[in-house]
């Protein structure tokens, strides 16, 4: 998730009970990688480990050099991305546009996995479209080459995030490989996890879009499938804490220009769905200074105050209260 899963988002979601959380999606081309964008998707400096790096391209040369480059900086696990559908990705052959080339693939999966002596794992889609799904093909392929683990996202490329994903299909791919299979797609909600996870037989969930602005997912998913109760919605006292040490992270990483600028989609989520946060979002998008956003979002969440100790949104809360 390029511009969002950046290395303080992904801090917070294993503190949250996040058990695995990889890098924004990396450029493998060589001359990108002394950029600041790309040097700052590949930071893991203090990082919780495991250190995921995700590693796009489509020349297997450049990709083997990306991989071996980010594993001398501290990569743990390099992921390969086959699944990114944005137009910009697919028009350079990168993302799921591989899937139209199995030949292209098993050429970059064998080469890369050759290269390091750390896991290396795929990140794909069930096909191009739905008339040339080819995810199970893709699939026998990684596990032939030595991938270590396999995440699939249950849509086309030409889907994109339309629709509802097709778990049957990952079911298919887990039945048909013996390396560990990782569901995703719309998995928003701890019991939407419980059911994946029992459709489709794989060996975990990863959850994307539905933690921006609600990074306790995590732990709610775990607490849920560990008890089959939900936890309360977070204390407001603690997401007060926790927007705090989110956005001095946040501007500390990107600094304070780009850090003010960039803090702001990630407070429109985090307050999205609370009283009063739309007419919030709009005055913080006004705000041109880092010290202006904090002490403004502090604020909003101790108004919240006047609604109860905890958050008023969340499955949590909604299904305590009925």
């Amino acid at each position: 998730m390029a511009g969002v899963t950046d290395r303080p988002f992904r801090q917070l979601c294993k503190q949250l009970g996040a058990g695995y959380a990889v890098s924004e999606m990396a450029a493998s081309d060589p001359r990108l990688w002394a950029s600041e964008k790309t040097s700052r998707r590949i930071n893991h400096d203090g990082e919780m480990e495991p250190k995921a790096v995700q590693i796009a391209g489509a020349d297997p040369a450049m990709l083997v050099a990306s991989a071996r480059f980010n594993v001398e900086r501290g990569a743990q696990i390099i992921d390969i991305n086959m699944g990114c559908p944005v137009k910009k990705v697919c028009n350079s052959w990168c993302g799921s546009a591989l899937l139209q080339n199995e030949k292209l693939v098993g050429e970059i999966l064998d080469a890369v996995v050759s290269a390091v002596d750390v896991p290396v794992t795929l990140k794909f889609r069930t096909g191009w479209d739905r008339q040339n799904k080819n995810a199970l093909t893709i699939a026998r392929m990684a596990e032939a080459a030595g991938i270590a683990m396999l995440t699939l996202h249950g849509r086309t490329r030409a889907d994109r995030y339309n629709g509802e994903a097709e778990y049957d299909t990952i079911a298919l791919v887990k039945a048909a490989v013996s390396i560990p299979v990782v569901a995703n797609g719309d998995i928003t909600t701890p019991e939407k996890a419980k059911q994946v996870l029992a459709l489709t037989g794989a060996d975990a969930v990863m959850v994307g879009r539905a933690a921006q602005g609600r990074p306790w997912i995590f732990r709610e998913i775990v607490h849920y499938l560990e008890t089959g109760t939900y936890l309360p919605a977070p204390q407001v006292a603690e997401v007060r804490q926790l927007m705090n040490e989110h956005l001095r992270a946040h501007y500390a990483f990107y600094g304070d220009f780009m850090g003010l600028r960039t803090a702001r989609k990630h407070i429109g989520w985090y307050v999205r769905d609370l009283p009063g946060g739309e007419e919030f979002r709009q005055r913080m998008n006004r705000m041109e200074s880092c010290d202006e956003q904090l002490a403004a979002v502090d604020g909003f969440f101790e108004s919240q105050l006047a609604y109860g100790d905890r958050l008023q949104y969340g499955l949590a809360a909604q299904k305590l209260a009925a």
